[in-house]
């Protein structure tokens, strides 16, 4: 029997609960119907009449629960609907007067896993920056061994429409801030949080909130668990006090003794050299340095063999949207970065190039590109889109940083070729720093945009 194979026999593990489901999205209404083949009393409701017919299509039982009463033992909540700020939903806000658990899909599958007696281990990836990478790098690391591994969360497949991993395995699973703060049971096997810088504020309300959010990819962990920190930034080496299971500290710019670091371009730890990132091109920059080497501490730790974490490394096929090369157009290469929503990330793929045109914009972040400044120097020009281009423009001309306001990606894709030749950089980067829902429904939809642009402005230039 293979490690994902669902017996029959097994007992339900939600037999008798009435559990409410919000949100009907991505991740919602695959958690309804997993939840109720494992014989949960489910109930739904989403605020869009399409996923309310998708859902009622699906057979589930839909009720408005802004109204009637609110006799549930658990409330899965959607990750984008706000329980505490700005503002709770009207739905969460019964569900905390009657003292109903919030809770996040991760929590139900490792709820549903120990409950039908599987060993599988829980690996939880968190960061501001990074997590995506190191979540599916760590899948890579253990596939690439033979192991069984289950990977996704907010990356990828959505946490109940994953397997069940009867006979051990992995499950690795991207945590985002929003999901973290909904965990009830949940204990990680394995933690990782990559590193911290403010983000999502306007959801937390500070970054003492924030913090404590992410600080929840460590909680109910003993010392028979592993704590994967980043020691690159304040903020999360500000977590070794509060941790309890064995910390084992990674950089992608240090030394730091006892954990896993990057050291002129090779991966390496006490013991000495383990891997060349000169080899992994989907790695570029300190960023993906400490992203490998919290991955090689969660492989290590799972038993992949030291002397495999090279190849593995290697062939690493990279994520699209993460300094992804899209193209190339008279010499000159186009990167999406289109992942990039804050400064903080932003400045990393700037970092890993010496000269370039940059194309930024979109929703900026508290603080705007302020923070970039140290990398302005290596601007030959910025095309700025977006609603906050004017702002954006205001911080580069009084930094005296060529740049145009052209608005969309449309006009400055092109724009971005005419400045680059101009100017003999190899390198047009899109990487935002800003968030994407002024002109496209996500970051992903930005960067397919621009390398649509990029393919036809190619094809344009050879004709």
């Amino acid at each position: 029997m293979s490690a994902a194979a669902d017996p029959t026999d097994r007992p339900a593990p939600f037999a008798g609960q009435r559990i409410a489901v919000v949100g009907l999205g991505r991740a919602g209404l695959p958690a309804a119907l997993r939840l109720r083949d494992w014989g949960a009393e489910v109930t739904v409701w989403d605020d869009g009449a399409a996923q309310r017919a998708a859902a009622a299509e699906a057979g589930l039982a839909l009720r408005d629960l802004a109204t009637g009463a609110f006799d549930f033992d658990a409330l899965c909540l959607s990750p984008g609907i706000p329980h505490i700020l700005p503002a709770p939903h009207p739905i969460a806000a019964r569900a905390q007067a009657a003292g109903v658990p919030i809770l996040a899909d991760v929590d139900f599958l490792f709820r549903a896993v120990r409950a039908m007696g599987s060993p599988a281990r829980f690996i939880g990836v968190t960061g501001t920056n990074g997590k995506s990478t190191t979540t599916a790098l760590i899948h890579h690391l253990l596939t690439a061994d033979g192991q069984v591994s289950e990977v996704g969360g907010n990356l990828g497949p959505p946490a109940l429409g994953l397997n069940i991993l009867w006979q051990g395995g992995s499950y690795t699973l991207e945590m985002s801030s929003y999901s973290l703060e909904r965990l009830g049971a949940i204990r990680f096997n394995i933690g990782v949080m990559l590193n911290l810088s403010p983000d999502h504020l306007d959801r937390h309300g500070s970054m003492q909130r924030y913090a404590a959010a992410k600080a929840q990819i460590f909680a109910r962990q003993s010392q028979a668990d592993l704590a994967v920190l980043g020691m690159d930034d304040d903020f999360s080496t500000g977590f070794v006090s509060d941790i309890h299971a064995r910390l084992l500290p990674i950089s992608g710019s240090r030394a730091v003794p006892g954990g896993i670091w990057a050291e002129n371009s090779w991966l390496r730890d006490d013991a000495g050299l383990i891997a060349p990132l000169a080899d992994a091109p989907a790695l570029p920059g300190d960023h993906n340095a400490q992203n490998a080497a919290a991955a090689a501490a969660v492989a290590l730790a799972c038993g992949v063999p030291r002397g495999r974490l090279a190849a593995g490394l290697a062939s690493f096929p990279g994520l699209p949207h993460r300094q992804e090369m899209v193209g190339e157009v008279a010499g000159i290469r186009f990167i999406n970065d289109s992942k990039a929503t804050n400064a903080d990330s932003a400045a990393r793929a700037l970092a890993t190039h010496p000269r370039l045109v940059w194309i930024a914009g979109g929703m900026a972040k508290e603080g705007g590109i302020a923070p970039l400044a140290p990398h302005f120097p290596r601007i030959a020009a910025a095309l700025l889109i977006g609603r906050d281009a004017p702002a954006m423009a205001a911080t580069l001309a009084a930094a005296g940083v060529p740049h145009q306001i052209a608005g969309t990606l449309e006009e400055a894709v092109p724009a971005a070729l005419d400045a680059a030749r101009r100017a003999g950089v190899p390198t047009v980067l899109l990487s935002p720093a800003a968030a994407s829902f002024d002109q496209f429904s996500g970051f992903e939809a930005r960067g397919d945009r621009f390398r649509a642009l990029v393919r036809a402005l190619s094809a344009a230039v050879a004709a």
